[in-house]
């Protein structure tokens, strides 16, 4: 077993930044109290999320009151999705697209299964989306759009601005799964017309079983779990040291976002490069559209991904098959299935996620040792 650990999976979930470290370890120690309490003990730690809100809402171009603390993305979809049809009961119709994230599309599935109607959008060879195959899918019935901002397991980027604008010009709902575009792509809601925005604090270096939900301001949207906390949004006793933590990591991630974005870029641009001067009929998926910078969907043929995997975690390199939820190996992903891959080459297919902690160095080391590792498995299969 190597020494060295170069983690790039962050897409799965990231290291807990070092600030979020010290202030969860601040409110465990010192500011436990209920939020709800009125005494100081509970006053101080309703401070702390009172902090987490506002630090959250100006990542987002949002103000705090628009923003519900969640245990994180699936939470976050599932009660935008839910909430949406109970605030357009007369309608009974969503789009979506075949490649959102599992735990949507499993929500959808269920939706299904009690008499909704779900348009799934499909991609073309890209992961791109169709605006015109959008449009068309839109009726008076339609209660809600759901799209994801950032692919989770390609990185390839959904025109949400333009798609939002086109549900709001027909009085339908819009919401987006932004959990692998926050924090790394510049978003202004101001400017942007979703009604519904969910994030998961695991993404970008807060802890997991934290996460939010914008709710645009005039939004009755009905709660999950009912009590008298998020202003009747989200009953249960917050996770201060959560979500102080997660205001933090919004904190860090807008002021390193500038310089981080770039960067990031170009280290999966040289990533790229370089893999695919080394290892025969490699390919990147999505290439061709425009992309989060820190994914990289890298296609090895029909080369079984699993196998180079194992070789790779031995050789100290982290990365996965795509999504954690359905990254066993087992089942070709339904995302490059979408995108006109085969079942074979869709198995055969690496995911690199990367963060602002990835350094130049980590980059070279899987440049040195993948196409290695790549030409011995060829071997081994032979």
């Amino acid at each position: 077993m190597s020494d060295v650990s170069v983690y790039l999976d962050n897409n799965a979930t990231t290291a807990v930044a070092p600030e979020c470290v010290a202030t969860m370890l601040r409110c465990l120690q010192e500011h436990y109290g209920n939020p709800s309490s009125k005494h100081r003990t509970g006053e101080a730690a309703k401070r702390e999320t009172l902090d987490g809100r506002a630090r959250v809402a100006a990542l987002l171009g949002a103000t705090p009151p628009e923003i519900v603390f969640t245990s994180g993305g699936t939470e976050g979809n599932h009660q935008a999705i839910l909430g949406a049809l109970a605030i357009a009961p007369g309608r009974r119709h969503i789009v979506t697209s075949r490649v959102e994230h599992p735990a949507t599309l499993a929500l959808l599935r269920h939706l299904e299964a009690q008499g909704l109607r779900v348009t799934y959008l499909p991609v073309d060879g890209q992961g791109r989306l169709d605006l015109d195959d959008l449009k068309a899918s839109l009726t008076d019935d339609t209660a809600l759009v759901s799209l994801m901002w950032a692919n989770n397991e390609t990185g390839v980027l959904f025109p949400i601005a333009e798609a939002s604008a086109m549900a709001a010009a027909r009085g339908i709902l819009f919401h987006t799964d932004a959990v692998q575009a926050v924090g790394k792509l510049p978003i202004d809601l101001r400017e942007v017309p979703v009604d519904f925005l969910s994030l998961s604090g695991h993404k970008l270096h807060a802890p997991k079983g934290v996460g939010a939900l914008f709710v645009r301001k005039g939004r009755k949207l009905p709660p999950l779990l009912f009590g008298h906390q998020e202003r009747g949004r989200r009953g249960s006793t917050e996770n201060v040291p959560g979500i102080a933590a997660l205001g933090v990591a919004a904190e860090l991630a807008a002021t390193a976002l500038a310089d981080s974005e770039i960067r990031i870029a170009r280290l999966r641009d040289r990533l790229e490069s370089e893999l695919l001067a080394r290892i025969p009929g490699a390919a990147v998926n999505g290439r061709g559209a425009e992309r989060v910078g820190s994914t990289t969907s890298l296609g090895l043929g029909e080369l079984e991904a699993e196998p180079v995997l194992d070789k790779l975690d031995r050789a100290g390199i982290r990365a996965s098959a795509g999504a954690a939820c359905t990254a066993s190996g087992t089942e070709p992903s339904h995302v490059l299935l979408a995108m006109g891959l085969s079942p074979e080459a869709a198995l055969g297919t690496i995911r690199f996620s990367l963060s602002r902690y990835t350094t130049a160095a980590e980059i070279e080391r899987v440049v040195q040792v993948l196409p290695e590792i790549v030409r011995t498995c060829v071997a081994e299969a032979a």
